[in-house]
């Protein structure tokens, strides 16, 4: 069989219709709005401050109010009240972003963003990338949520800054950063089916001026799991998980213009999976390891570089089946940054240097690119161009380019547009496995999409519609030129991604609502089909208020329609999910969290033949003194 994630099932009708309801009033309440703020939106779960700093965009430091790009924000209040155990039921709650995922925590997932493909999306942990190349795309369920601090979310193509894989867009997630005295804590939490965790950290800076910063942390996270299949002759078993992992980020200001960074992040997972008839007790071994090495230097006040060395690792291992896969990635980048009044110019040197070890395969590759960058931001008008050439020592040559232009209608709207190519490499398995074909191109694609947006202070509003398509799609086909009889990869399929968008965030008597809904049509362009797993319209919904002393939350997800395969033969219902959660602070050190997801038991499917969890239950509690 191919390289390919296992997907869940269970079914239920949706009702999007609570959903729509409140969004729409939340959208209506800006025509109600007076006095407007010079600000730009990016929705967030979390609002954020305005003039808080994103880094995704363009890989360079931006204001919130001057980005023209699509970005959700997720800090680590949210994570924390989110009560989730896996990185991809937070991103679930985002505008533009749908999950599949093979039972529970601890197995195969993935991520889709505007209905792109897994493996169209750019991953990076405190800007060193992973990704699999036997899969293609970051192995989500490796990747400890606990760790996580903030997450950046750029929805749509990213190529001419990223390079490679950014087709649907660039997911970055950042550790915490020490600063100020030295703040321990640690936590406990227990949940259902046995679920128990702890963790423990600490942050802080030392020196004259705080010179040296640090921040460190690890968590243990166990559950007994469920049965996570319903097909015949599986073994009925419990598929818990393990999990063990720990980060730590070192910063020294060598002076008043250079600056040292080291980040370290690593997890070891086991998990329960169900292949196998009974009574043979499947087991996922998981192992990831990101690094990285950056040196800052602020050279003028109007020049500064970066310099970083990059290296992750991720590994996959079955047993009593036998399979191991490995893939190691190594990166270089010289980033540059020079700014002129409103202008501000960039220019990137890197190299990506990536391993695939998946018996017979033992194949390297590497790219090297140069990329260059123009931001403009004056009298209301925004503007941005990017181009990057890629140069692979497989398949040559890659050029992609992108445009964004935005405009201030007024103090509190913006009008936006742009436009980019982009591309994915062949993976190393696609190439070189018994079903690879040496002779692959990339997947390309081109995407447009204009942009209505509108904010007042923690109040926004926003409308996206967006279009890519995606030619030289690789897929799995017939017999052909590779060695297996069973089938081959092609290029020969071709993609449309398009849809709308709308989000919104309001603060009305005391109670901070937020929600988005998606309309959208991920479809094969040869046969009309929609794309797996995909829906054409989901939404999120959420409220929360304090009340005496207490945060009270509630959220609402609900997707439509799916099929499980490319041919829409297999119906995957829709569904929506209600969760509620609290917080308080029950003594000056002491935090208390509890929180229900899928409150009313609901049964539902993201694939086929793997159970969902039903009613859940968490609380914790943690301890982290107020210096």
């Amino acid at each position: 069989m191919t390289i390919s994630s296992i997907r869940a099932r269970r079914a239920a009708p949706a009702c999007l219709r609570p959903a729509v309801l409140a969004l729409a009033v939340a959208a209506a309440l800006p025509v109600l709005a007076q006095q407007p703020a010079p600000v730009q939106l990016a929705q967030n779960t979390h609002v954020p401050a305005l003039r808080e700093t994103v880094v995704t965009a363009t890989r360079t430091a931006q204001p919130l109010s001057d980005l023209v790009a699509d970005v959700s924000i997720v800090d680590r209040e949210t994570i924390d009240n989110s009560g989730a155990t896996g990185l991809v039921d937070v991103l679930a709650r985002l505008p533009g972003v749908e999950i599949s995922r093979s039972g529970g925590v601890g197995n195969a997932s993935n991520v889709f963003l505007r209905g792109a493909e897994g493996r169209f999306t750019a991953v990076y942990i405190d800007g060193v990338r992973v990704d699999s190349q036997s899969t293609g795309g970051a192995v989500w369920e490796q990747i400890p949520l606990s760790q996580i601090d903030r997450i950046e979310v750029l929805r749509g193509p990213a190529a001419a800054v990223y390079g490679s894989d950014a087709i649907g867009g660039v997911i970055q997630l950042f550790t915490r950063k020490g600063e100020g005295p030295a703040a321990p804590y640690v936590g406990i939490g227990l949940g259902t089916d046995n679920l128990r965790r702890i963790e423990a950290g600490v942050s802080g800076s030392a020196g004259e001026g705080g010179a040296f910063d640090y921040a460190l942390g690890i968590t243990r996270e166990q559950s007994d799991g469920y049965d996570i299949r319903n097909n015949a002759g599986h073994n009925p078993d419990r598929d818990g998980y393990s999990s063990t992992a720990g980060h730590a980020r070192l910063g020294f200001k060598v002076n008043a213009r250079h600056r040292l960074d080291a980040t370290l992040v690593a997890n070891r997972l086991e998990s329960g999976f169900d292949v196998s008839p009974s009574p043979v007790d499947d087991r996922n071994h998981n192992r990831m390891r990101t690094a990285g090495l950056t040196w800052s230097a602020q050279w003028t006040e109007a020049f500064n570089s970066r310099l970083s060395v990059t290296d992750s690792m991720s590994r996959y291992e079955t047993t009593p089946s036998p399979y191991l896969t490995e893939t190691r990635l190594r990166g270089y980048l010289w980033q540059n940054e020079y700014r002129v009044g409103a202008h501000l110019f960039t220019a990137a040197l890197e190299r990506r240097e990536d391993h695939l070890v998946n018996a017979p395969i033992d194949q390297g590759r590497s790219q090297d690119a140069l990329a260059l960058g123009y931001g403009f931001n004056a009298g209301g008008h925004t503007l941005q161009l990017n181009v990057r050439h890629d140069s692979d020592s497989e398949f040559g040559g890659k050029g992609t380019g992108s445009v964004a232009y935005g405009y201030a209608l007024t103090p509190a709207w913006r009008a936006t547009a742009s436009a980019g190519t982009a591309f994915r490499a062949p993976t190393l398995y696609q190439r070189f496995s018994e079903y690879g074909v040496a002779t692959l191109v990339p997947e390309s694609s081109r995407n447009a999409e204009l942009g209505l947006r509108w904010a007042q202070g923690s109040n926004s509003f926003s409308v996206v519609a967006y279009r890519n398509r995606v030619q030289n799609l690789i897929s799995f086909g017939a017999p052909g030129p590779c060695a297996s009889s069973f089938g081959c990869y092609e290029n020969t399929a071709r993609a449309e991604y398009k849809g709308v968008t709308l989000a919104g965030a309001y603060k009305l008597a005391g109670v901070q609502l937020r929600g988005s809904i998606d309309w959208q049509r991920p479809r094969d362009l040869d046969t009309g089909k929609l794309v797996a797993r995909r829906a054409k319209h989901h939404a999120t919904f959420g409220a929360d208020t304090l009340v005496a002393g207490w945060t009270l939350g509630a959220e609402v997800q609900a997707s439509g329609q799916r099929f499980d395969n490319a041919a829409n033969t297999n119906v995957l219902g829709g569904y929506g999910l209600v969760s509620l959660y609290a917080s308080k602070r029950v003594a000056r050190e002491f935090t208390l969290l509890a929180r229900v997801d899928n409150l009313s038991d609901k049964v539902y499917e993201l694939a086929r033949t793997y159970v969902t969890p039903g009613r859940t239950l968490f609380v914790g509690l943690k301890w982290a003194p107020q210096l």
